[in-house]
């Protein structure tokens, strides 16, 4: 077996979490899989995979190795369908902020999946940040100031953003109409705990073409989107999220709205992918049908 083989091999078990699995994938012997990656870690001078009676998983020498073999692989197959003219196909790893996918990648996805159906698409979501190059990771949608030098990034949009709280809080603290009475009235805040930027995001407004920004005193913190709702719900302080997340809310009486004619700033949504790779048929599909998604209605 060859050198791409072998790759395809260990790139297969380690999405399969099995020899067995990845050898019936890729219509193997068992035999021929377990001697590709013998192979490869004796070439190699490192352990990839970590084997146990029930799963394999890889080390971290192998998480490294996946990310490479993923790019790899990606990049002949994309020379290859260059000259084929064959339609964009294969898989497709992105990674997109959980909320946002819920909310508003997966309920249109369906569309894409069919005009491109031989793209199989490997969708992580999450709050935290995600290293593109080294997890092997083909693009992310992301909400907020983008601080990558090493990515090329694509707004998609801007995103309303609100200031809320629960009805509790404000039976317990009243409802502040300016922002000098957030202070004044012994407001708190849920505090939201930023993976990319460190430390908690203030609050912000905007008012007579100026931002503010106001930071209060908090007894929760969190560090994910749902979390930082629910402790809305709670009555545990005001928070700032976008109104995709919070009309519902709104309209149900779960939460209010605060301040509205000193709203904070629209958030920015990006696609991005890494600067030191040319994007593939797939990716520059999903690219075109995410900007396409964006569009005024």
């Amino acid at each position: 077996m060859d050198r791409f083989d072998a790759m395809k091999v260990f790139a297969r078990i380690v999405e399969r979490r099995s020899f067995t699995r990845a050898a019936d994938d890729l219509a193997l012997p068992r035999a021929t899989v377990t001697d590709a990656i013998k192979a490869l870690e004796a070439r190699l001078g490192v352990r990839l995979l970590q084997r146990t009676t029930r799963t394999v998983t890889p080390t971290l020498e192998g998480e490294a190795f996946y990310g490479r073999c993923l790019r790899l692989i990606a990049d002949v197959e994309d020379a290859e369908s260059a000259f084929r003219d064959a339609r964009p196909h294969g898989p497709l790893r992105i990674d997109v902020h959980g909320t946002l996918a819920r909310h508003l990648l997966f309920p249109r996805l369906p569309d894409f999946l069919e005009r491109y159906p031989e793209i199989e698409l490997d969708v992580g979501e999450g709050d935290r940040y995600v290293d593109l190059v080294r997890e092997g990771v083909d693009c992310a949608v992301r909400v907020g100031e983008l601080r990558d030098s090493d990515l090329i990034a694509r707004r998609l949009t801007q995103l309303p953003e609100a200031t809320a709280a629960s009805p509790a809080y404000c039976e317990r603290l009243g409802t502040p109409d300016t922002i000098e009475s957030l202070e004044a009235g012994g407001h708190v805040m849920v505090g939201f705990k930023s993976s990319s930027l460190g430390g908690l995001l203030p609050l912000e407004f905007q008012r007579h073409g100026r931002v503010e920004l106001v930071t209060l005193p908090t007894r929760v913190r969190v560090s994910g989107a749902d979390s930082y709702v629910g402790a809305a719900f709670a009555g545990f302080g005001i928070i700032q999220a976008p109104r995709y997340r919070l009309d519902a809310y709104f309209s149900e009486g779960r939460l209010l709205p605060l301040l509205e004619a000193c709203p904070p700033l629209p958030s920015p949504v990006s696609i991005v992918y890494p600067r030191t790779r040319l994007p593939s048929p797939r990716l520059r599909a999903f690219i075109g049908w995410a900007q396409e998604l964006f569009l005024p209605a």
